[in-house]
This record gives structure tokens, sequence and C-alpha cells, in this order.
């Protein structure tokens, strides 16, 4: 079994997800994905990474999402990852900096989806 410290190069990892190497330099390009280099500028994809581009996959093959719909769900998905912290301590509503922060995401998200 393969730990969380594996790196795949670019061709083993198109291979794992059933996709084209040049699919996953695109999705690079665009931003949605950004495995690390070697020196030799070679790319490599964590598990991590291999997850996401999973996640993306789904969302274009199955559901028929767009690049851009994808980008703007992956990026209200990191919002929200920040902000369900915030909500489970009880120490953010009772500090001005807490709620601050709270509402600064809130505004970012509300921001993403065009509210």
């Amino acid at each position: 079994m393969a730990s969380d410290q594996d790196f795949y190069l670019i061709s083993v990892a198109a291979q794992m997800l059933g996709m084209h190497p040049q699919t996953l330099r695109k999705y690079e390009r665009l931003g949605l994905v950004q495995p690390s280099r070697t020196s030799g500028s070679m790319r490599l994809y964590t598990h991590d990474e291999l997850d996401r581009l999973r996640m993306i996959k789904r969302l274009v093959d199955d559901l028929g999402i767009n690049l851009a719909g994808v980008q703007c769900l992956l990026t209200v998905a990191e919002v929200m990852q920040r902000i369900r912290p915030m909500l489970a301590d009880d120490d953010v509503f009772a500090t001005a900096p807490g709620r601050r922060a709270l509402e600064v995401e809130l505004a970012r998200l509300s921001e993403l989806i065009g509210m």
C-alpha cells in the first residue's frame, strides 16, 4: 500500500486516472491542480492531487460541468473548508476578530456565487 508521501509522474498519474497527460497539463495551466516539480521540471502528483483530479474528472465527465464551473465549485469548496472550523468554534462568535474573519469568508462565498 502506498503512503501519503508517494509521488507519481504525469504519465503514471494519467494512467491511474484514465486521462491523457495533456489533460493534466491543461488542468495545471488553468490552476485546477498544482503539482510539484523535480529539479528537472518533471511534474509530481501526490495522493491529494490525484483525489482532486478524480473529483474534477467526475464533475466534468459525469455531471457535465465545464472547467470554469469546476474552478468556481473548487473555490467555493475551499472557502467552505475554512468556514467549517469557525462555525464549530464558539469563540468566533464571541470576539470581534472572530466575527470579522467569518464575515470575510461569507462575503467571499457570496461573491463567488454571485449574491
